[in-house]
């Protein structure tokens, strides 16, 4: 997988050189080019786990994107709101991730999206602490964790 991504950035890399143009735009367009061809000749060199893995890790910076919005809008109604009423709350996750990295991938999301904020991982690395801002419905918040940014996490890097 590394191999086949230093491979992709490469043709990238070359395309700018034939191109004449190191622009942002030409490297991002010769890394997709360099997909597309990695893609065509997908069964002869085995990048076929690498296009579905890149189509995974898509999916997840999408959810992402859309959750950030999403809860963006609501922490913006909530504070404009004339009554806010709060129900802060701290809740226990239990983590079905167990690698470092996916353990910390999955905080960071957490904590990049407005109203959440990952505080402590467990001993064990079964549990992650999360505040959020309203804790209203926590097994629904937990479900849209679990469902949403955990599942797409083991998805794309398993």
């Amino acid at each position: 997988m590394t191999g086949l991504f230093l491979i992709n950035v490469l043709l990238a890399v070359a395309w700018a050189f034939i191109t004449g143009s190191f622009s942002a735009a030409n490297l991002i367009f010769g890394f997709l080019l360099a997909s597309f061809a990695l893609w065509l000749v997908r069964e002869q060199f085995g990048t076929m786990g690498y296009i579905r893995r890149a189509r995974r890790v898509v999916s997840l910076l999408s959810l992402f994107l859309w959750e950030l919005i999403k809860s963006s809008v609501r922490v913006a109604i909530t504070v404009v709101s004339p009554t806010m009423n709060l129900k802060p709350a701290f809740f226990a996750f239990p983590l079905t991730v167990d690698r470092d990295f996916e353990i910390t991938f999955l905080a960071n999301l957490i904590t990049l999206t407005p109203g959440t904020l990952s505080v402590d991982v467990s001993n064990d690395r079964k549990t992650l602490y999360i505040h959020c801002l309203d804790g209203s419905d926590i097994p629904g918040t937990r479900a849209d964790i679990a469902n949403g940014f955990e599942k797409k996490i083991m998805e794309a890097f398993r």
